[in-house]
């Protein structure tokens, strides 16, 4: 990504706020995708830079258990919460770096560049393994209730 292309947004599990990353002058956002998993917090990127967001679901870190309960259940992990995930939006010169940073980290080893933001209407889009488009809609309401 060059320095004047759009804002990256990477994935990775979640340690303490790392003093670090937090330096980053192009750190723009960070936020637990928790409630509503990645689609919701791609929904809310969208609403507030007034652009797409396009998710490239093989750069997403899913596991291969994870994607098995989906499949079985009828759930897209796309929506599902991910406790313990960190979702940051960092400016394009800064995306190496903070790739860096995190995957030195002993829990952000899967950290990835999953996206990046483009001129747009707000949509957010995943990019399919299979070469396709899906436009992921915002959810209503939790695919899950929370028990705890």
């Amino acid at each position: 990504m060059g320095s004047e292309g759009p804002p990256g947004i990477g994935l990775g599990q979640r340690p303490a706020p790392d003093p670090a990353l937090l330096s980053l002058p192009g750190l723009r956002f960070l936020r637990d995708p928790t409630r509503g998993g990645l689609a919701t917090v791609a929904h809310e990127l969208a609403r507030a830079t007034a652009s797409d967001v396009r998710l490239r679901q093989g750069d997403i870190p899913v596991g291969d258990p994870v994607q098995f309960m989906c499949e079985m259940l009828g759930y897209d992990p796309m929506y599902l919460a991910c406790e313990g995930r960190v979702v940051a939006v960092v400016s394009p010169q800064d995306v190496d770096e903070a790739l860096r940073r995190w995957t030195a980290l002993p829990d952000g080893r899967q950290a990835a560049l999953v996206d990046e933001t483009a001129p747009g209407p707000g949509h957010v889009v995943l990019e399919t393994d299979l070469g396709g488009e899906r436009l992921l809609e915002e959810l209503e309401d939790d695919p899950l209730r929370r028990i705890c």
